[in-house]
This record gives C-alpha cells, structure tokens and sequence, in this order.
C-alpha cells in the first residue's frame, strides 16, 4: 500500500498463500488485507477514512469467501478515535461477540501512547467484548500498562530492528523472546504479571 498506493494482489492470491502458510507451523489466523488511514496513506491512495473503511470490509467479506481453512481476523480502521467506533458500526453482524480483530492505524504512534490508548478506549466503550490486536507496537506502547490491560494479542518487529541496528542477529528467535519477557515481566496494577500475547 505505501509503495503502490493499493493491493498488487488479488484476495484470491492472498487466499492461495493463506492455504500455503496454514501447512507451516501453527497457523493461528490471518488478517483481512486493511487499508491504512495514516495521513500518508490517505494520500497515497486519494481516497477518504471512509473509503478506506468500506475497501477494508470488502476485502474482509472477499476473503471469508475463499475457503481458506484458516481463521481471518478483521481489522478495524480509521484515524481518529470516532473513526474506529464508526468502523465497528459498519461490520454490524459479521463482529460477533468476542471476535478476535486487529486496530490498524496505530503503529505509527507509538511515540504518542495516549493517541493510542484514546483509540482503544473509543473501541471498548463500543464494544468491550472485542479481543483486541494492536499491529506493529513497540516497547513505548506495550510498557503502558493501559495499552496491555485492553489488549488481547500484539506483534512487533521492533525486536529485530533493535537487533540489526546493535550488530545482532535480527532473525534469532531469542532476540524475539528476550522482547517478549520485558514485556510479560511488567506488572499491571494489581502486582500480577502482564498476560499478552505476543504473535
């Protein structure tokens, strides 16, 4: 999307690979190809947070049709924190309760912990019952206990960058590991141990 401005690849491409990847490891699920709503995004593409909404459900229903055999877990889209309320209004009935989705849109505020937090506080004041995925957040972001408590599952890779930068090897899974318990060693309010998944 940043590069091209839009998908090079069909949802049936996308399906095809899903299917290839299930049969590598243990596949937990796969995300509905969004469309970013980042101000730089929006420009790439010429298009509105509304647009970008309405092409992420679409090529969310698209791909639930393509028989992947693989949960597909739909992402929730938009800029400013009504954005995301909006967009969960939008999906009505396919977000049933519980529903495992990604908040898109964040990663790049990672610098702005409250931006983010504002977003996922909009999300559960809507819907509570969501098990929230935050896409591409950083140790800034996931040391925010507020950030951890209302999220279900997160994925970084600023483990690897960090790696590569000081010379290490940015694919070793231990680098992985040691990021994942910085963040599992931090305590939430009550002294527990923070219980979030790190995929």
């Amino acid at each position: 999307m940043l590069m091209h401005g839009r998908y090079r690849h069909s949802v049936a491409e996308y399906a095809a690979e899903i299917r290839r990847w299930k049969h590598n490891g243990e596949l937990l699920g796969a995300v509905a190809q969004d469309y970013m709503c980042e101000p730089l995004m929006l420009e790439k593409t010429g298009l509105t947070v509304h647009d970008h909404q309405r092409l992420t459900i679409e090529r969310y229903d698209a791909l639930l049709g393509c028989a992947t055999g693989v949960k597909i877990i739909p992402v929730l889209q938009g800029y400013a924190p009504s954005d995301y309320v909006r967009h969960i209004r939008a999906y009505g009935h396919r977000l049933s309760p519980g529903t495992w989705v990604g908040v898109g849109s964040i990663c790049k505020r990672n610098g702005n912990p409250a931006a983010i937090i504002a977003v996922l506080r909009a999300i559960k004041t809507e819907r509570p019952d969501l098990l929230l995925h935050g896409f591409g957040l950083k140790l800034t972001a996931l040391q925010h206990q507020e950030i951890t408590d209302m999220l279900h599952t997160a994925d970084s890779l600023s483990w690897s960058f960090a790696a590569r930068r000081q010379g290490r090897n940015a694919n070793d899974w231990r680098e992985a590991k040691a990021f994942a318990e910085k963040i599992d060693g931090a305590p939430m309010r009550d002294g527990s141990p923070t219980q979030l998944m790190l995929v």
